[in-house]
């Protein structure tokens, strides 16, 4: 797009991710806005760089551009703003596994916005992956199949909270139409229309593809970057490298219905006396 703004931007990988110098949250236009919101289409991931003067209400404001900002059900939240949780290496807030945002959820986010508020002295980077280029890259019978499948999303903690939704495992972006693979290894359990075990290879081989060097990027973070990224075509690994404390506030676009092609089979039904016996990471709901 043809813009009037003196800013910089260059590609982080040639995967995806975009850093912008240039531009101040705090005093953000129309104009800055629809840059953001173009790269973002484009390179799934953006980095504002220089965001150490960010508020607590302008880090708001501009969650709320992209739409109705969440109050999450189970993490802590900053004082006097409830919309922003505070992501904080010394209670929990270290996840080095492969995701996607809350796919347990019937609506998951449409994006995340991710503030460093303090960084240890060395490590802490995040990785992104391109579910885009990883589906393109698939054989055509592969996503033949895929393209008729849906997967089982589930979180359960404790007796506190627990959520579950049926997604295609091929999402269709409503903005760009682009298809992208929608499963993860955090929150994904099992391909319904196929037998367990049948999943369980099935996503497994699917994990480790879109975890793939050539589908990512990772970016170094700075004191005050911020960090947007489209969570409909990607997912996310926090690495856990460092020492010291690690803190971010994080603020979570509520999202749409992701949708794709329909199911071309009926979920499987297990023979009597059929059994599973799991060895994935959420593997959580047996016959």
């Amino acid at each position: 797009m043809t813009t009037s703004i003196a800013a910089e931007v260059r590609l982080v990988s040639g995967a995806l991710g975009a850093e912008v110098h240039g531009i101040d949250l705090n005093t953000l236009t129309d104009e800055g806005f629809a840059l953001i919101h173009d790269l973002l289409l484009k390179h799934q991931v953006v980095f504002l760089a220089g965001q150490t003067g960010l508020t607590p209400a302008a880090h708001v404001a501009f969650g709320r551009r992209f739409g109705e900002v969440e109050l999450h059900p189970y993490l802590p939240r900053l004082d006097g703003h409830p919309e922003i949780v505070v992501i904080d290496s010394a209670d929990g807030g270290k996840v080095d596994v492969w995701h996607t945002d809350m796919t347990f959820h019937q609506s998951p986010p449409i994006a995340s916005i991710l503030h460093l508020v303090q960084l240890p002295e060395v490590g802490g980077d995040t990785m992104w992956t391109n579910q885009c280029r990883v589906y393109e890259a698939l054989s055509a019978p592969m996503r033949d199949l895929l393209d008729g499948l849906t997967a089982i999303h589930v979180i359960r903690i404790g007796t506190e909270f627990t959520s579950r939704a049926e997604h295609p495992v091929v999402r269709v972006h409503p903005e760009t139409g682009r298809r992208s693979l929608y499963v993860n290894r955090l929150f994904t359990s099992h391909i319904p229309q196929l037998t367990r075990n049948e999943s369980d290879a099935l996503l497994e081989h699917l994990f480790a593809f879109s975890e793939s060097p050539q589908f990512t990027c990772r970016y170094r973070w700075r004191t005050g970057d911020v960090a947007v990224w489209d969570n409909r075509v990607t997912q996310h690994y926090a690495v856990n490298d460092y020492e010291g404390l690690r803190r971010g506030q994080r603020i979570t676009v509520l999202g749409d219905h992701p949708t794709g092609n329909p199911p071309r089979w009926e979920h499987y039904a297990p023979a009597p006396g059929e059994r599973y016996w799991p060895d994935r990471v959420n593997a959580v709901e047996s016959y």
